[in-house]
């Protein structure tokens, strides 16, 4: 069982907080959320112990069932509840939802080159006071990525603490807790911040493996949740959403993984629209592992080996030829190499051919040499695993020539694994197949994901006491490892992020998230059939995020009246806020005129194409510019803008827009897009706009046909390996 939520909060502070699968109980834990922090003096543990003693029936049955009280940010408590009771302290005054706990997914070098942050672009005294908060699996604070040489003591906002138990803080890893309200741990776990998987230190030490020193009112200043939701939920029953809109209010931006469930759409996870929401994409490196034949003929895989044969030639087998027929095996059974399928008769002293993706012990714990692998549902693998032996990864169409070619020697076939090497890959950046696709399940008219970064191959730092592959009884210890993921993608747009907050202390979270989308690389369209509903504005440009020249700017009260307009009622939206924000004035409807940075128009079937965004601009760049608005639009839609010349005087100055959206009807149409550019002669402020058919609120997912429930396992995952792992790229903390 794998820690899955943890606070690590970096400064890379860390803060580790657990969320683990709770067994079948009469009693389970359930998360009561009651909006905002309580404006009144009163102890909010006092007034929620009573609000149990009322559902309980005794002082003694509360305390025990209580497990904790927020009262810092917002307003709830954890508490054991049977569904019968979580229902009645449903229907008291002032609970907004109750919730029991769930697991939420790990969405899990050469990166920060990759985007052109390089040593000599970061630095400098104004940068050491920005603190990063990560919630994900914990650090190993000895890793070398966390030495504070050089580092100065905590900064005077933060008034966070470090739990000391097997753990110990620096000046860099400034603070760190974990959480474990069940008190249940898997084996291996330790009991405090130290992470013992492997994720959280890998997430952390990319987050702050630039020189940016990466403030809430306890003194973080950004945020990054690797960690997501399997199936759609709305804002208010969506912890992260609620967390990371209290966080806005205190003026923290939340950068969160856009999930592991691509290629197919509507699967982006992390949704809301005051939070950061990362695709993950590659990098111009790609990692293959060449496997040759006795004949000479040589073959590539994308692998990860770390195997030396020496290029010395084994047998090679098919691994439905080493059937463990004692045990009740066949061929048809041991063609995939499942772990106890196969003959240790046979398979000892041989590299073995297997046709399905699995973690590589079945040949590990059968002596074999090595295992070259192919599987029908990897048509082309675009991201590497690590195994436990010599391996590597074909493509099924390859895999038909090498197998046909090896049979075809004379004798024998006999066939060696080479150490994994590092090739130029010319097609980066692209969006990795694995990554959640848009449209917003619950929104769709903000366009999701925002941005992509790097979340392929990634390397970083490791826990020792995590398996250094896909295999989770491998015993090698490693301090750092190569793995995919949007889990990996966040933290490189949260270094960006806290990159900004550093250069701009005084800049708004939706400021920070507006710079980062209109500098974005532009995305090659040919390579991506789902366009923005894949990569969002693009690649993040982190050099130019830091002068973006105008920014799209947006307060609490915007995405309040968003709220009201997606149809939430003041009563509920008062005891989010704590405040007298009302949704009186406010008709339900469309989200057009929320100041975001991109532009989202879905129309249901037969409807035409008709829709007036207003959008308002900062000046951030030059005191005294004009900018004028160009258009690449496909020859579906008309667009206008009004007015097209936005002309500035002072730094700080806004500036109003409309853009007109027409076309004709349209129906069962695939996402079509362009872009509304402006420009000074200097500055370069780009957003997106995409067209697409939708029925709101109709989530999907397209497995060969057949239609698919939320939180189903679409098919490619289906395999052992992406079950197992959920993918290096997959393990559901979105990594």
């Amino acid at each position: 069982m794998a820690k899955a939520g943890i606070l690590s909060l970096l400064y890379p502070l860390l803060l580790s907080a657990l969320v683990l699968n709770c067994h079948c109980q009469e009693r389970k834990l359930h998360v009561v959320y009651m909006g905002g922090r309580p404006q009144e003096d009163v102890s909010v543990a006092s007034k929620h112990h009573a609000m149990l003693h009322r559902v309980l029936g005794s002082a003694s049955a509360a305390k025990d069932s209580l497990v904790h009280s927020y009262g810092r940010s917002f307003n709830g408590f954890a508490a054991k509840l049977t569904q019968e009771e979580a229902t009645r302290i449903s229907e008291m005054e002032g609970v907004i939802s109750v919730n029991p706990n769930r697991i939420f997914q790990h969405h899990t070098t050469r990166s920060w080159d990759f985007m052109n942050l390089t040593t000599d672009k970061v630095g400098g005294p104004q940068e050491s006071d920005v603190v990063i908060g990560l919630l994900d699996t914990g650090v190993w604070p000895e890793h070398p990525s966390f030495n504070d040489s050089g580092f100065g003591p905590p900064p005077a906002k933060w008034k966070g603490t470090c739990m000391t138990t097997n753990f110990t803080c620096n000046n860099k890893i400034i603070g760190a807790r974990y959480y474990n309200s069940e008190n249940s741990y898997y084996f291996g776990d330790i009991p405090s911040p130290r992470d013992t998987e492997g994720h959280g230190t890998h997430t952390a030490s990319t987050a702050s493996g630039v020189e940016v020193e990466a403030s809430y009112f306890d003194g973080v200043d950004i945020i990054s949740v690797s960690l997501g939701s399997d199936w759609p939920d709305d804002y208010f029953d969506d912890p992260i959403a609620i967390g990371s809109f209290h966080a806005m209010r205190n003026g923290i931006l939340t950068s969160n993984s856009a999930g592991n469930s691509g290629p197919f759409p509507v699967t982006v996870s992390n949704y809301a629209p005051w939070s950061l929401t990362v695709a993950a994409s590659t990098i111009d490196r790609k990692l293959v592992a060449r496997m040759q034949l006795g004949n000479g003929q040589m073959f590539t895989g994308i692998t990860i080996n770390t195997f030396d044969l020496n290029g010395t030639s084994y047998p090679l087998i098919w691994g439905g030829d080493a059937a463990n027929y004692t045990i009740g095996s066949s061929p048809d059974i041991a063609k995939y190499c499942i772990t106890g399928a196969m003959s240790s008769d046979v398979v000892a002293g041989k590299i073995v051919f297997c046709e399905a993706l699995w973690d590589g012990s079945g040949i590990l714990l059968a002596n074999g040499v090595g295992t070259i692998m192919a599987d029908v549902l990897v048509e082309n693998p675009d991201y590497a695993f690590s195994w436990p032996l010599p391996a590597t990864l074909i493509s099924p169409k390859t895999e038909k020539l090498s197998w046909n070619t090896s049979k075809a020697q004379s004798g024998n076939p006999t066939a060696t694994i080479f150490y994994s090497d590092a090739w130029k890959d010319a097609m980066a950046p692209t969006v990795v197949s694995f990554s959640s696709r848009g449209p917003s399940p619950i929104s769709p008219d903000i366009l999701k994901p925002d941005i992509t970064a790097p979340g392929v191959d990634i390397l970083a730092g490791w826990s020792p006491l995590s398996p250094s592959s896909v295999y989770y009884d491998d015993e090698r210890s490693t301090l750092f490892n190569i793995i995919s993921g949007t889990s990996m993608s966040c933290p490189h747009a949260s270094g960006a992020a806290a990159y900004v907050k550093a250069l701009h202390p005084n800049w708004s979270p939706a400021a920070i998230k507006s710079a980062l989308m209109t500098t974005a690389y532009v995305m090659d369209p040919r390579k991506h059939e789902d366009l923005e509903f894949a990569y969002g504005s693009g690649q993040i440009n982190p050099v130019a995020a830091r002068d973006p020249g105008l920014v799209f700017d947006a307060s609490e009260a915007d995405y309040i009246n968003f709220l009201c307009k997606q149809g939430y009622n003041t009563t509920t939206l008062r005891l989010v806020t704590g405040d007298n924000s009302t949704c009186a004035s406010t008709t339900p409807g469309r989200a057009w005129d929320l100041n975001y940075p991109s532009f989202s128009l879905y129309v249901e079937d037969g409807q035409p194409i008709t829709a007036t965004f207003t959008r308002t601009v900062t000046n951030v760049g030059a005191a005294n510019s004009t900018y004028k608005a160009s258009l690449y639009m496909p020859a579906l839609i008309s667009v206008t803008v009004e007015p097209s010349v936005l002309t500035f005087s002072a730094i700080g100055e806004t500036q109003t827009f409309t853009v007109n959206v027409t076309g004709p009807a349209i129906s069962q149409h695939p996402i079509t897009s362009g872009a509304i550019t402006w420009t000074d002669g200097t500055y370069v402020v780009r957003t997106p706009l995409v067209v697409y058919n939708y029925i709101p609120g109709a989530p999907y997912f397209l497995d060969s046909g057949e239609s698919m429930a939320p939180g189903s396992t679409p098919a490619f995952q289906r395999s052992s390996v992406y079950q197992k792992i959920g993918s290096t790229g997959h393990r559901k903390t979105h990594h």
